[in-house]
């Protein structure tokens, strides 16, 4: 895959415009989480970090962990609400050890879905959909409205660790 320095310059100032939007969220005043060169961001004794590349979604748990967390997992409707996006990030919710029985990557199960998923679509790749995203469609994009999908497709991703752990300065290659 060949990177342009037009591309790397791109997904920069995208990355800038998503951590100004999480950082003029009130719901980031008052936690500490260790800012510069990670740009992880706080809530509630949890931090943040939005991974603007596009990778799969094992490849994105190596990345979240490289920086001292995992994919995100979603425990509130106000987390929901905040990373909410009309782009397409993975989450740390998969069916891969066991095909139908869904567990975040802390181990939990999880207990909910929205509607029709997870439908385990063949049409793609006729090892289903073992992976999670999250995406904007339609009006309940609030409300746990998450997508199972290949997960070897790539996409964007949303790490989190608790707030005050890891190390600010990790490098991943």
């Amino acid at each position: 895959m060949l990177v342009t320095h037009e591309a790397v310059q791109n997904l920069k100032e995208e990355n800038e415009v998503l951590q100004k939007h999480f950082l003029e969220r009130s719901f980031f005043k008052g936690d500490t989480c260790m800012k510069n060169p990670s740009h992880w961001e706080a809530h509630e004794g949890k931090c943040y970090y939005i991974n603007l590349m596009f990778l799969s979604w094992e490849e994105s748990r190596e990345e979240c962990r490289c920086r001292g967390g995992d994919l995100v997992k979603i425990e509130s409707r106000e987390e929901q609400i905040i990373m909410h996006s009309e782009d397409k990030f993975w989450i740390g919710l998969t069916d891969s050890k066991k095909e139908g029985s869904w567990f975040w990557v802390d181990g939990s199960p999880l207990s909910f879905w929205f509607g029709n998923e997870p439908d385990d679509w063949t049409g793609k790749n006729r090892a289903g959909e073992d992976c999670v995203r999250m995406g904007n469609k339609g009006p309940a994009a609030d409300l746990k409205f998450w997508f199972d999908q290949s997960c070897d497709v790539p996409h964007k991703s949303i790490c989190e660790k608790a707030a005050g752990t890891g190390s600010s300065s990790s490098v991943c290659v």
